[in-house]
């Protein structure tokens, strides 16, 4: 199954996929993506939890996100079309893009209490603790 795998990671790689490369528009929407899915960082402090997700090429409108105790989803969906006519030529391409990944935290939440920004590619949502945490010292002996 290694194997197997190897062979889809290669056939996919960038150098596979010239009309990626030709369209940098295209390439750059999925270029922030590992296997389609955004690249997450999740970070616990004391008193909230925060999420930021890279989701290039995606408006704010394209999104939707949901929360529960213990988890967020982020779903993306997004539609581009193009046309094309030139005398008796014609042309239509249309590209999607969607994804969605649930990401599990580190501590419950108080999901009435989320919030979420947008801003150049980057989702970051704040997500209040519902039990804020003391952090002390240990020394290491």
């Amino acid at each position: 199954m290694q194997e197997f795998d190897r062979f889809f990671d290669n056939v996919f790689d960038r150098g596979w996929m010239p009309m990626l490369h030709r369209d940098h528009s295209l390439w750059e929407r999925f270029a922030g993506f590992d296997k389609g899915m955004p690249k997450v960082d999740v970070i616990e402090r004391d008193a909230e939890v925060v999420v930021r997700a890279e989701v290039p090429g995606f408006e704010r409108e394209d999104l939707e996100v949901s929360v529960s105790d213990r988890s967020v989803t982020v779903k993306g969906e997004h539609r581009q079309e193009s046309k094309e006519e030139e005398g008796e030529f014609y042309r239509s391409e249309i590209t999607t893009g969607s994804f969605s990944r649930s990401v599990p935290l580190p501590s419950d939440i108080d999901a009435d209490k989320a919030e979420a920004s947008f801003k150049n590619g980057i989702l970051e949502l704040t997500l209040p603790k519902l039990n804020k945490a003391t952090r002390r010292k240990v020394e290491v002996k």
